[in-house]
């Protein structure tokens, strides 16, 4: 079983209230928030060490993964090629200053505590690296071990709970420990954000832009009304987009994580794109927000280990930057409302990742029509090969990929796609 953490939940965060009705939403900019802060504190990390007080923030309040050992990366560079690595992002449902801003009532009016509404695990297999991001859905009916509390206090095992309730009963620890069971993958790091944070980051690079088909989407309730087209979101509007549910597919929250890993591809690209980290402003901004707006586990939150991890990224083609949703089917105990595993397709799903291979998505890009494909515009010209490009060598040997089961749906980051957007009261 992966060790818990250890101080893994004492976080500097105050316990705002909680969202009325929170959202995976948050998953996908607080996926990008943080998997991609080790993007972005990769460019950053020269500036973490040129910047003392930036290396000081970073470990403030940090959170230890029990089982962790003290010893420090070797030396400035990649991270080892020989070893795969897991991080654990985890969005909670806290309402910060901004937030509360935004969203009034739905914040002051909640209960007081805090959900782990956005639960994904980045997979950065063994050179030559490839990534896999898989996002579970709050709803999720898992089996969940025996978890240690922050102050020491065993959590009782549960034979069956919803996966956005691990938080309260045992804090970060107990999700990674229930990830681990689950997946049989260690996880070495872990972060916390929160909804202020993903407002931050997206602010941070200048907003991301979005596509929108369908009829466009109109929620009420998430506060959002972008007509069809494509459209660049800061601030509350990318709040509101990854919090949409009632805009976008069969108005699910399983569609809306379908909507959000539209919306973290797109982001992936902007944070990777030479427009974004050749600029040393926007670089340094960047690390400044993600340093302010994150709660680090230990290992993460040491600049140099940041550094490498990043340096292991840089080079993964955008066909191998994979996110995928985890497989789950209706709960028959209560279908309207919660999900459980599909253990066929969930098996299969570890297994590559384990092995180290590249995914192959033979599903469909969304769950319960959250987005559709991207299309060229009939006008646009053909994309041009520069006559000065390099062409590869012949090797001879197939490009080996563990192609998934139809359940899991998905999307590589080479894959643009559009919300399906819906006209919601």
């Amino acid at each position: 079983m992966r060790r818990p953490f250890d101080k893994a939940d004492r976080s500097t965060l105050a316990r705002h209230a909680h969202l009325l009705s929170p959202s995976p939403a948050s998953v996908a900019l607080k996926l990008l928030g943080i998997a991609f802060c080790v993007l972005l504190v990769s460019g950053a990390a020269v500036a973490a060490y040129v910047a003392i007080d930036l290396t000081n923030r970073v470990g403030d309040g940090a959170v230890a993964l029990e089982g962790d050992d003290d010893v420090a990366p070797p030396a400035l560079g990649a991270y080892p090629d020989d070893r795969a690595f897991n991080i654990l992002v985890v969005g909670t449902d806290e309402c910060g200053e901004i937030t509360t801003s935004y969203l009034g009532a739905r914040c002051s009016e909640a209960d007081g505590g805090i959900r782990n509404d956005v639960n994904l695990l980045v997979h950065v297999s063994a050179a030559p690296r490839n990534v896999t991001v898989v996002s579970f859905p709050r709803d999720l009916m898992v089996e969940v071990p025996q978890c240690t509390r922050v102050d020491g206090s065993k959590a009782p095992s549960m034979s069956k709970a919803s996966f956005n309730s691990l938080f309260d009963h045992a804090g970060i620890s107990c999700i990674a420990q229930t990830v681990t069971e689950m997946s049989g993958l260690p996880v070495e790091f872990a972060a916390k954000i929160s909804f202020d944070g993903v407002i931050e980051i997206t602010n941070a690079i200048g907003g991301v832009e979005v596509c929108v088909a369908g009829e466009g989407i109109h929620d009420s309730q998430a506060g959002i009304d972008l007509p069809p087209g494509t459209h660049t979101i800061s601030g509350k509007d990318a709040l509101a987009f990854i919090r949409t549910r009632h805009g976008v597919g069969d108005e699910s929250d399983l569609a809306r994580i379908s909507n959000q890993q539209q919306y973290m591809s797109r982001l992936a690209k902007k944070i990777l794109s030479a427009e974004t980290l050749t600029d040393p402003s926007t670089v340094l901004r960047l690390a400044n927000t993600v340093v302010d707006n994150i709660v680090p586990s230990e290992k993460l939150s040491n600049p140099l280990t940041l550094a490498q991890l990043a340096l292991a990224l840089k080079d993964v083609p955008f066909a191998d930057f994979v996110f995928v949703q985890f497989p789950n089917a209706p709960d028959p105990d209560n279908p309207k409302s919660k999900v459980v595993p599909v253990d066929d397709a969930a098996e299969a799903l570890w297994a590559a990742l384990a092995a180290g291979e590249p995914i192959a998505l033979s599903g469909d890009v969304t769950s319960h029509s959250g987005v559709v494909l991207s299309t060229p515009s009939p006008s646009a010209p053909p994309a041009e090969t520069p006559t000065d490009a390099a062409t590869p060598p012949a090797t001879g040997t197939p490009d080996v990929r563990a192609t998934l089961p139809p359940e899991i749906s998905g999307q590589s980051v080479d894959q643009d796609t559009c919300s399906k957007g819906n006209q919601a009261k």
